[in-house]
């Protein structure tokens, strides 16, 4: 049972309700910002913005220990119903709506043993809205940080949670093919740039590491030509998902890919040039703050809801803010709520019963670290 208030349980639906009804894509959560801000200043509580990007940072009480608390703001960009369109498939929604509700619950309290930071973060599926924050300086005093997702039925079952995420590592890969086109009859003038895009996926496929280590690489997209079936054409793009359980295995696939990339371009006469468009590191797990968040699930949830930690291929920047800070301990609560098909699916739902029982379990993670 859940220790939040109809009232307040209204106003997180309400909420959720909002940022789900109006996404907004990484780097242009403009609207989403505001909201926020003003959220916080109608409960009088002063928020920090930033002239060059998007997002804010909220906090209440003062002194030590500082725990900082994080939401990622973006939605995803993808066809919904034959439409493209902003859309909420990631859980984002509900990461602020959870936040907002932890930070209403500490507002309860007459007096805080330390300062809690509330942190609204742009650009999570750009893999670039941590390291934003991290030289903006958020966390340079922080002592814990806290975050959570949504996870996919396939990885846990509704009513339970896990202390820690352990994600893996995520890199984006852009690459351009530049040549000249030619007639469709003189296949000899030039080289056919879709051939050189089809013995990279080839080349990809046949690449082997560590079976020990979950990983993948894979090509996810592919454009070149136009209309004019006769013509052969000498330029093409292509993205490549690459992505690894640990950071070593991420760089040592990396490197054989831009070899191979490097050894097409120089066999087939053409230039190939490419570039990181996202990136996210695999989790460094702390064993404190995950050893705060199992026990707040206990209290708050009962022992029989705790699972072991999650282990996904999937990517978060929130890494980013312990890999640049290693004095940092975080963790994230992995919730589990029903969600299907998957995450990212244009239809995604979930169980939203799940949210208020996430902030009695962030809430209790923070209390305890006040408490010590």
């Amino acid at each position: 049972m859940s220790v939040i208030g109809e009232e307040e349980q209204s106003v997180l639906k309400d909420v959720f309700n909002h940022l789900h009804e109006n996404p907004e894509v990484s780097w242009d959560e403009v609207n989403t910002t505001a909201y926020i801000k003003d959220f916080f200043e109608k409960r009088g509580v002063k928020s920090t913005t930033f002239e060059d990007c998007t997002g804010l940072v909220a906090e209440i009480g003062e002194g030590r220990p500082v725990v900082a608390v994080r939401a990622d703001m973006d939605a995803l960009w993808q066809e919904v119903d034959g439409e493209f369109r902003a859309n909420h498939s990631c859980g984002h929604d509900a990461h602020m709506t959870i936040v907002l509700g932890v930070f209403l619950r500490l507002m309860e309290k007459e007096k805080l043993n330390g300062t809690v930071r509330f942190l609204f973060q742009p650009a999570e599926e750009k893999g670039a809205g941590a390291l934003k924050l991290v030289d903006k300086g958020v966390v340079d005093d922080a002592d814990f940080l806290f975050g959570m997702h949504l996870r996919p039925v396939q990885e846990l079952d509704n009513g339970s949670y896990a202390p820690a995420i352990s994600h893996g590592a995520t890199r984006h890969i852009r690459g351009v093919i530049e040549g000249d086109d030619a007639h469709g009859a003189r296949p000899h003038l030039n080289t056919n740039a879709i051939q050189v895009g089809a013995e990279l996926v080839q080349a990809i496929n046949n690449m082997h590491f560590d079976p020990l280590v979950p990983h993948s690489m894979k090509v996810t997209a592919f454009q070149a030509g136009g209309e004019s079936a006769n013509i052969i054409p000498g330029r093409a793009s292509f993205t490549v998902d690459v992505r690894a359980q640990n950071n070593e295995l991420m760089e040592e696939m990396v490197a054989r890919l831009e070899r191979t990339i490097a050894f097409s371009a120089e066999y087939n006469h053409v230039s190939i040039t490419t570039e990181t468009i996202a990136e996210m590191a695999a989790a460094v797990l702390n064993d404190e703050a995950t050893e705060v968040m199992a026990e707040a699930i206990k209290e708050t949830t009962g022992e029989e809801t705790l699972r072991p930690i999650r282990e996904t291929t999937g990517g978060d920047d929130f890494h980013f803010y312990t890999i640049k800070k290693p004095e940092l301990k975080a963790t994230m609560l992995a919730v589990g709520c029903d969600l299907s098909p998957g995450l990212h699916h244009p239809r995604m739902t979930f169980d939203r019963n799940a949210l208020p029982k996430a902030v009695d379990i962030i809430t209790r993670a923070v209390e305890k670290v006040l408490e010590k």
